[in-house]
């Protein structure tokens, strides 16, 4: 909640006129506690979630042979039904799990300043936090998805993800619950080095789970723009993953490729590229 009663308290606080972006930010947020400001979070991964996969779940009904081609495991065919069916599981465990987390983590959210207060930070600002968050994530998630396929960790928990040999957009999030609260730490672990404002916190979750359900889409696009980031895995690196199944010891990364090669833990995907490129294409 801002200690402002007025735009105009809030221009002599900053010095200046405010901006268009802070005087909308202020509008809405005045009056509005932060931990309501906070739980957008979970409306926000709730909305994205079912609305990203959606272009993927037309492209996937419409069995185009222009579009086919692009298509990582082409012989495998998803219906409407199959989709719908993972889409109904993963919001059962939005509910058991992901909301839960979100809400009662608020007090760690409080107590580490991520903030919701004016001044609204500069692009740049954000660009670099996140890019802090992703790269911060990405190894450790590394570490946790790769302990998660070591025996137990694997047949207890692990298992529900890698259902999907050939996944899809849906199944981004689709996984045990205990496995969505540890790798939620992953994803809470830049904001907790790097605190920011709560929209820097919206835009990250909201970012990182695009980028996943990409990742999953089973679709490997040319023109992506994914394709122009350094070091970026994309759909067809993580499909690997999910294609050689529990036994894969390779591409544990969630975004980057850099924890892979480092550790030697992609080996498995440059020796075997070619082999499963050939494979794929006859499905």
């Amino acid at each position: 909640m801002l200690p402002f009663q007025t735009l105009e308290e809030a221009g002599i606080f900053l010095g200046r006129n405010l901006t268009i972006a802070e005087t909308l930010w202020f509008k809405y947020s005045a009056r509005m506690p932060d931990y309501i400001l906070y739980c957008h979070n979970t409306l926000f991964l709730f909305i994205f979630y079912t609305l990203v996969p959606l272009p993927f779940v037309f492209i996937e009904l419409m069995h185009s042979k222009k579009i086919d081609q692009f298509k990582i495991q082409p012989r495998i065919k998803n219906s409407l039904s199959d989709m719908f069916d993972c889409y109904r599981k993963v919001l059962l465990t939005f509910v058991v799990a992901v909301g839960p987390l979100q809400i009662f983590s608020y007090p760690v959210i409080e107590m580490i300043g991520i903030r919701t207060s004016l001044p609204l930070p500069s692009g740049w600002e954000m660009f670099w936090q996140i890019l802090v968050y992703f790269l911060v994530e990405d190894y450790a998630n590394y570490w946790l998805h790769r302990l998660l396929h070591n025996g137990w960790g694997y047949n207890k928990i692990h298992r529900v993800h890698h259902e999907y040999n050939a996944p899809i957009g849906f199944a981004a999030p689709y996984a045990h619950w205990a496995e969505i609260i540890i790798l939620g730490f992953a994803s809470f672990l830049g904001p907790l080095i790097a605190p920011g404002h709560m929209i820097t916190f919206w835009l990250w979750f909201i970012l990182r789970q695009m980028e996943a359900i990409e990742t999953h889409s089973g679709y490997d696009f040319p023109w992506s723009p994914s394709k122009f980031i350094p070091f970026y895995g994309g759909a067809i690196y993580h499909d690997y993953h999910h294609y050689v199944g529990g036994n894969c010891q390779s591409n544990f990364a969630s975004v980057f490729t850099y924890c892979d090669y480092i550790y030697g833990t992609d080996k498995g995907y440059r020796y075997q590229k070619e082999v499963f490129e050939k494979t794929r294409k006859q499905m």
